[in-house]
């Protein structure tokens, strides 16, 4: 039988003061989480109703639900999904499979990094010169859209790129040794294995465009528009810039009524990744390696 020695002695101690270490930092990150969100429901939960999610804002905005933002929210994000998945995955499917290392791939990468750590007010900016006035889109949901997808697509090009050099390469070599083709070789061997990994860009990017706020203040999101949109190219409101507006803009508002708009805001960013979530865990299930 082993005798445990002062140095194992010595290992444990260690280990577990940075165990606790890295507990403590963990609920560090998930304690302010909690707080808000406790706030939130102590404050806001009163409001919310069957009548404060489907009915439109009323007596200036003091009274009534917001259906017209909510929905509109949805429109935002939903026609930037649409603009940006295609295009970040098409460009890293490029970079990572395609683009031989040079330095036009270099000044692309440093690009796609820098793109990623402009304010969100200087993609607003882009937003109404380039979709607003120069393509003539005007306000609308289009142009909001657009400058979203092009605020968030970094986000999408570098998380799938990493999962698709994730895949092994042995599985792209036997597929060659088969006679397949590259393209071939991503649509059906590479693809299908990162798509778990792709959708945590899009996750990401559903949670960055539900909450901004500047980029579709000044291309596409309404102050107040009591009706919903029929087209992209129609205005709308929206969950972010509602909270802001009953926040700040508007006299004489019930407490609890920015609070219930805070706290529909973060439940419908927790229900769309959750969904996306459960959708990768199904994907990475059926993984086989």
């Amino acid at each position: 039988m082993f005798s445990t020695t002062q140095l194992n002695e010595r290992n444990q101690r260690t280990q577990g003061l940075f165990r606790l270490l890295f507990l403590m930092m963990t609920w560090l990150l998930i304690l302010p989480v909690l707080i808000i969100v406790s706030t939130l429901i102590y404050k806001g939960g009163s409001i919310i109703s069957a009548d404060f999610l489907f009915t439109v804002p009323t007596d200036g905005m003091t009274a009534g639900g917001i259906f017209p933002a909510l929905f509109g929210t949805v429109w935002l994000v939903g026609v930037a999904l649409l603009a940006s998945v295609p295009i970040g995955i098409a460009a890293a499917i490029y970079l990572s499979e395609y683009a031989p290392d040079n330095w036009l791939t270099r000044v692309i990468n440093l690009a796609i990094i820098n793109l990623a750590g402009v304010p969100s007010i200087v993609h607003a900016l882009f937003g109404v010169g380039a979709f607003v006035i120069f393509f003539k889109f005007g306000t609308s949901i289009l142009a909001a859209s657009l400058t979203l997808a092009i605020m968030t697509l970094p986000v999408v090009i570098v998380a799938s790129r990493e999962s698709l050099q994730a895949v092994p390469h042995a599985f792209r070599e036997a597929c060659w040794n088969m006679g397949a083709t590259r393209w071939q070789t991503i649509r059906r061997v590479v693809l299908p294995n990162a798509v778990s990994g792709i959708l945590t860009g899009v996750i990401l990017e559903v949670s960055r465009t539900t909450g901004e706020t500047a980029p579709i203040m000044f291309t596409g999101a309404a102050f107040y528009l009591p009706f919903l949109p029929e087209s992209v190219f129609d205005q709308t409101m929206a969950l972010s810039l509602h909270l802001f507006v009953v926040s700040t803009q508007v006299p004489n508002v019930p407490e609890a009524l920015p609070y219930g708009v805070a706290l529909v805001l973060i439940a419908m960013v927790l229900i769309m990744n959750s969904i996306s979530i459960a959708f990768r865990m199904y994907l990475r299930g059926k993984k086989k390696w």
